[in-house]
């Protein structure tokens, strides 16, 4: 039976509103989509932005700790740097040694042999000491005493150069720091020093004065002594003269008979080439 006309027109309008229906949910469905694309592409915008962001930050933080670290580095540097300025003024100043001392000291040696007795100081790693030759000529046995009290009697004899009154010896221990050799061709006349030695017996005893004139002439004709008003005293043979930097500028040797305050020292710089040569002799190379 055919449809009657208002039942087309009602069929028409259902279908009418259902089209619209359709392009109206696509449309709705479509601005949902495209409102969260949107959504999601500004959230990763977003993520981006704030992951440069703290990338950034992490970066110049690291800078930051980098910075503060070569600060820390430079202070620690400079604290070190002033605390040795700080004593050596200390040293030159008021002639407080107390800490120059305290670590030389450690360094020194007492010698006895059956003959005499003398002082000398570690002068490079592996027990190597250095003291005048006359401190053990003649000797048939020796003893070293280091400030520890340990006595080493196992004492070898590297070499010794009898015109500089120079003698190199062995003790077999490692456990001593020796003493830095300063440039003698530096040392200037009034500055303050100090020898460690061993005066009549009296063990690592410490006189101070001052360079009192350079260049002095000795009984062998080396102009290269070290005139001291430091008082030098026999045992004080062998041992170090130092200055305020904690170095040693001389080997103290001898002073003048019935006399006050005039002593010699043999200046480092022959020191340290008499002791080469002693040692390229019996090894072939250089000690220090």
């Amino acid at each position: 039976m055919p449809l009657k006309r208002h039942h087309k027109i009602i069929i028409g309008g259902v279908s009418f509103l259902l089209v619209l229906f359709m392009v109206a949910s696509s449309l709705f469905m479509y601005m949902i989509f495209t409102k969260q694309t949107t959504d999601v592409t500004q959230i990763n915008q977003k993520i981006t932005n704030l992951q440069t962001d703290t990338q950034t930050k992490l970066n110049e933080l690291s800078t930051s700790i980098l910075e503060a670290e070569t600060e820390l580095k430079s202070l620690g540097s400079q604290i070190g740097s002033l605390d040795s300025e700080m004593t050596q003024l200390k040293a030159s100043a008021s002639s407080d040694f107390s800490g120059i001392i305290e670590e030389a000291v450690e360094s020194v040696v007492t010698i006895k042999t059956d003959v005499a007795q003398g002082s000398g100081f570690i002068i490079a790693d592996g027990g190597y000491i250095v003291t005048n030759a006359h401190v053990i000529e003649g000797a048939t046995a020796a003893q070293i005493i280091t400030y520890d009290e340990e006595t080493h009697n196992t004492v070898w004899m590297i070499g010794q150069d009898e015109n500089m009154d120079i003698a190199l010896l062995k003790i077999e221990s490692s456990d001593y720091s020796p003493l830095t050799l300063g440039d003698s061709d530096n040392i200037q006349i009034g500055e303050k020093v100090i020898a460690i030695g061993n005066p009549l017996g009296l063990q690592f005893s410490v006189s101070e004065g001052i360079v009192s004139a350079l260049n002095r002439e000795g009984d062998n004709g080396v102009e290269g002594y070290i005139q001291t008003d430091a008082a030098l005293n026999s045992g004080n043979s062998g041992g170090p003269l130092i200055n305020v930097e904690g170095k040693v500028i001389g080997i103290n040797n001898f002073k003048i008979s019935d006399s006050e305050n005039l002593g010699f020292a043999l200046e480092s710089n022959y020191i340290k080439e008499v002791v080469n040569d002693i040692f390229q002799q019996a090894y072939g190379t250089d000690l220090i």
